[in-house]
C-alpha cells in the first residue's frame, strides 16, 4: 500500500488531504532520518476523523493542529533547511485499524521521523509498542499507564496535562479566592473518581477543610440528593467534575435545590458543548451557570494580544476544522518541540539524541510552544509538568475556532 504525502501548503490547498491516507502516490520513501539532507522530513499523524460523535470532533481538532503546525514550521524554513511532509493515517479511533495502518506505512514507506496521535488512549496503548520497537519519536495526547515512563516507552512524550497539574491549578485558584471550606462533586468515570479522591487529598494537605465529597452515577438524571448533602456542610465553594449530559442534570439539580454557591468546574465541564451553547439547546446565558467558572488552558480563552496562539488558530482554520476547544490542539506544539530537538541534536537521524534534547529544559524553552508554553519533560518523566499559570478559570462563553470568547 502506498500513501500520498503532503507538505502543509498542499494540505491547505486541498482540504480532503485528511481523508486521503492510503491513496496511491508517485513513490518516494519516508525520510526515516536518513538519505539526502535535501529530502523532506516525513511525519505521520494518526486520527479518527471517521469515528463517531465527540471522538471525531476531538480527532478533527488534533489532526488540524498537526497540519497547521507543519505549515508554521515550513513557513519558518523547515527543520535544518529541510521541508516537512505530513501524512494523515485514518484510524477511525479503532486500535486495530491504527496498528494496521501504522505497520503498513512503516513497511511500505519506511520509518517516519515523528508520529503524532489524536487520541483516545486506546490508540496510544496499541501503537506505542510498535513505535518503541522501531525507535520512532512520538507525541501522545492520550496518556496511558506507562506512556510517560521512559523505562517503558523511551521514545514517547505525553503532551496532555495530568490530574496533578489540573489540581495544582485548582488549589492556586482556591487559595487566591480565599476559600477555606470546599465541597467536591464528581462523576463515576475513572477520571471523575480519580479527580474526586485526589482533590480531597490536595486540599486537605494544604490545610483546607473538605466539607463533603460526593459522587454520582453518570447514568443518573437527578443529583439533588448528593447536592443536598454537600450543601449541609456549608462550603465556600463547590468543586465540580461532570462531562456531557450529566453536567446538565447537575445544573438542573442545583437550580431545583436553590443553592447559591460559587461553582468551580474542571476541564470536563469546559469541554461539554452545552456550556458554550445558548438556550434552548444549551445553558449559556441562563441562571444555571451564573455562579459557574470553569478551568481552561489560558490558550483556550481568546486574547487579542496572544500573537502566537492567534497565529496558531489562523493556521488551523486554514488547515481544517476546529470542532472542540484548543485543549485538544496539543499537536500544534509537537512540530515546534521536534524542530527544537532536531536543531539541538544536529539532525533527525538519531532518536536517542532527540530524546536527550527533548529532556533538556533549554531546548524546551527554545521551542516556542503556544498551546502550553512549557512541557517540562525530564529524563525520569516524559509527561508534562504544567504550572498553574498555564490555566485560567473563566465564565462560560461562546466557543469560536476553539477558543472561549470573553
Amino acid at each position: 500500500m502506498r500513501y500520498k504525502k503532503f507538505t502543509a501548503a498542499a494540505a491547505l490547498a486541498v482540504a480532503t488531504v485528511l481523508a486521503l491516507s492510503g491513496c496511491a502516490s508517485d513513490g518516494g520513501s519516508a525520510a526515516d532520518g536518513e538519505g539526502s539532507s535535501s529530502e523532506p522530513i516525513q511525519v505521520v499523524v494518526l486520527g479518527g476523523l471517521g469515528a463517531e460523535g465527540i471522538l471525531a470532533d476531538n480527532a478533527s481538532t488534533a489532526v488540524t493542529a498537526a497540519l497547521a503546525s507543519v505549515d508554521a514550521i515550513n513557513d519558518d524554513g523547515g527543520i535544518l533547511g529541510r521541508e516537512v511532509e505530513i501524512t494523515h493515517l485514518e484510524d477511525n479511533a479503532d486500535p486495530t485499524v491504527a496498528v494496521t495502518k501504522l505497520r503498513e506505512y512503516i513497511a511500505t514507506e519506511g520509518k517516519p521521523a515523528l508520529v503524532m496521535n489524536s487520541g483516545p488512549s486506546t490508540i496510544a496503548e496499541a501503537t506505542i509498542p510498535i513505535l518503541t520497537q522501531n525507535q520512532i519519536i512520538n507525541f501522545n495526547i492520550g496518556p496511558t499507564a506507562g506512556s510517560s515512563d521512559p523505562a517503558a516507552s523511551p521514545y514517547t512524550f505525553d503532551l496532555s496535562a495530568t490530574v496533578p497539574d489540573y489540581l495544582g491549578s485548582f488549589l492556586a485558584e482556591v487559595e487566591d479566592r480565599g476559600y477555606e471550606r470546599i465541597a467536591i462533586l464528581h462523576g463515576s468515570s475513572a477520571y471523575g473518581e480519580l479527580f474526586g479522591a485526589e482533590s480531597k487529598k490536595v486540599y486537605e494537605d494544604a490545610g483546607l477543610t473538605v466539607t463533603g465529597l460526593e459522587g454520582f452515577d453518570n447514568a443518573a438524571l437527578d443529583m439533588t440528593a448528593q447536592l443536598s448533602a454537600l450543601k449541609a456542610g456549608d462550603p465556600d465553594a463547590l468543586i465540580l467534575d461532570a462531562y456531557g449530559a450529566p453536567l446538565g442534570y447537575v445544573l438542573q439539580s442545583l437550580e431545583k435545590l436553590g443553592w447559591d454557591v460559587p461553582i468551580m468546574g474542571n476541564t470536563s465541564v469546559s469541554a461539554t458543548g452545552l456550556i458554550a451553547t445558548e438556550a434552548p439547546a444549551g445553558v449559556l446565558g441562563t441562571d444555571q451557570v451564573k455562579n459557574l467558572t470553569m478551568q481552561v488552558f489560558a490558550s483556550t480563552q481568546y486574547d487579542p494580544d496572544a500573537a502566537g496562539v492567534n497565529d496558531a488558530v489562523e493556521r488551523m482554520v486554514a488547515a481544517g476544522d476546529i470542532r472542540s476547544s484548543l485543549i485538544l490542539a496539543y499537536n500544534y506544539d509537537s512540530m515546534f518541540l521536534f524542530k527544537a530537538a532536531a536543531e539541538a541534536a544536529g539532525g533527525v537521524d538519531d532518536p536517542d539524541a532527540l530524546v536527550a534534547a527533548l529532556e533538556d529544559p533549554k531546548v524546551q524553552d527554545s521551542a516556542g510552544t503556544v498551546i502550553l508554553t512549557k512541557y517540562a519533560f525530564t529524563a525520569d518523566q516524559h509527561g508534562p509538568h504544567v504550572a498553574p499559570e498555564e490555566f485560567a478559570f473563566i465564565a462560560p462563553g461562546k466557543l469560536v475556532d476553539g477558543q472561549f470568547q470573553p
